[in-house]
């Protein structure tokens, strides 16, 4: 997972993968298959480990909506910016691969797949969400989604960058006040 977070699908060569895993390439083949079933297994590690935590944060019980926004966001701008390991976004790296024709059906599948999830959850989000009810922000759900989901994908592209997670931060406000300077 890490290889892809680097350096993307595209750029993973077997040898990178397989240093990094401490395996030679038949233990690689015998393991996963292939470079696209392993890369399908790392994307999956992904959403599961790194990505499904942040998402607790925008059910949060007893919190107000801008928060429990605020809240998520800077837990995935906090992961973006980590010293643990690539920075940015394993998805958005990957996903700007699929212009490039190279990335193999399945796991194309699975990219788009997973660029949707966002979106869908915070469209879900702001058409059900009480508070967001009655601040009349269901009426604009989709727009309102993806106005956090771009920011969450440019964060990613900054925080790759160097950009650090107080300077995105104020970005992060800056949408959330953005959408309604009546959340509370």
């Amino acid at each position: 997972m890490d290889v892809f977070w680097q350096k993307g699908y595209v750029g993973a060569s077997l040898t990178d993968l397989t240093q990094r895993m401490g395996i030679n390439k038949p233990s690689m083949y015998s393991s996963f298959g292939n470079k696209e079933a392993l890369f399908v297994k790392a994307t999956q590690c992904y959403l599961d480990t790194k990505m499904k935590p942040h998402l607790d944060l925008l059910f949060a019980e007893g919190v107000g909506l801008k928060q429990r926004l605020k809240n998520h966001m800077m837990s995935v701008v906090s992961m973006q910016c980590s010293d643990d390991g690539a920075k940015g976004c394993y998805l958005v790296l990957c996903q700007s691969e699929l212009e490039s024709g190279e990335i193999p059906a399945e796991a194309e599948t699975l990219l788009k797949q997973a660029d949707a999830i966002p979106k869908q959850i915070f469209t879900e989000l702001f058409k059900t969400d009480p508070e967001s009810i009655e601040l009349g922000l269901n009426t604009k759900a989709a727009e309102n989604a993806l106005c956090l989901y771009t920011t969450l994908k440019g964060t990613a592209a900054m925080a790759r960058s160097g950009v650090d997670k107080a300077q995105l931060e104020y970005s992060v406000d800056a949408v959330l006040a953005g959408i309604s300077t009546q959340l509370h």
